[in-house]
């Protein structure tokens, strides 16, 4: 017999884990091994690549983090939206230097992780359907790779306007992403050739995750470079104002809004 992973909240239910991981409660693994087993998120590309890394990067402190992303810190003034916030780790951060800050999530699992962990303030919805809300403010940050939230070219400038709907007047976005072409891996190159025959920019993903029998929707997903972030961002009145490139193939990049 054959079947099919069940769809749903997998990212939610990574997150549940790893929380439960964190505090002790992660139930004892059932086959073969005789010690925990870290709670992994696994992700899947629609080639069939296959990739793991450690859930519980979601749950880490500002130490934990690369020097890009603890600099990064400083640029998060004002009031803050922290888009597709997860379990919370850059809400958190900012919560104890006593900042105005949001976290956004579309994921139930996200959001109940969040509030778990101490997130005060936080909107369970996606971008296009909290622009329509009023709330305006100084800082958007996209961590956790979230850069990649701008998908493929005919997407981008839509999530744009919608970042610009949510910021006041000379907000920025300081985003973290990650620079594809900073790879010799011969899966990799094949699937960026593939964009390129289709007319796509070479680290578009189409991706799910997955937790035990539960896989979440496929995602348009974009990795990209400095120079093709510049040209996205080209004509939706934000310009690209620093690139921080010390952690390659991580790069934090700081956008203004000129409305």
């Amino acid at each position: 017999m054959t079947a099919s992973p069940r769809t749903g909240d997998a990212f939610g239910e990574v997150l549940r884990a790893a929380l439960a991981e964190h505090r002790g409660t992660a139930p004892a693994p059932s086959i073969g091994a005789r010690t925990p087993i870290p709670v992994l998120e696994i992700v899947e590309r629609d080639d069939g690549f296959v990739r793991g890394g450690p859930a519980a990067w979601y749950l880490a402190g500002p130490d934990e983090w690369w020097p890009c992303e603890q600099k990064a810190l400083e640029r998060m003034e004002g009031r803050v939206l922290d888009v597709g916030a997860g379990a919370g780790r850059v809400t958190l951060a900012l919560q104890e230097r006593g900042a105005d800050v949001t976290a956004l999530d579309p994921s139930p699992g996200a959001v109940e992780v969040a509030r778990e962990l101490g997130v005060r303030t936080q909107v369970r919805a996606t971008t296009a359907q909290h622009a329509g809300s009023g709330e305006r403010y100084d800082t958007l940050v996209l961590f956790g790779n979230n850069l990649g939230l701008l998908g493929p070219r005919d997407h981008a400038p839509g999530f744009l306007a919608e970042l610009a709907a949510l910021a006041r007047p000379g907000a920025r976005i300081v985003a973290q992403g990650t620079d594809p072409h900073h790879t010799d891996d011969p899966l990799h190159l094949a699937y960026q050739e593939r964009n390129r025959e289709r007319g796509e920019l070479p680290g578009l993903l189409r991706q799910r995750v997955r937790h035990r029998d539960v896989a979440g929707e496929y995602m348009r997903y974009l990795m990209c470079s400095a120079e093709e972030l510049a040209e996205l961002a080209h004509g939706t009145g934000w310009d690209l104002v620093d690139v921080d490139e010390q952690d390659p193939p991580l790069l934090v990049a700081t956008l203004a809004f000129r409305g």
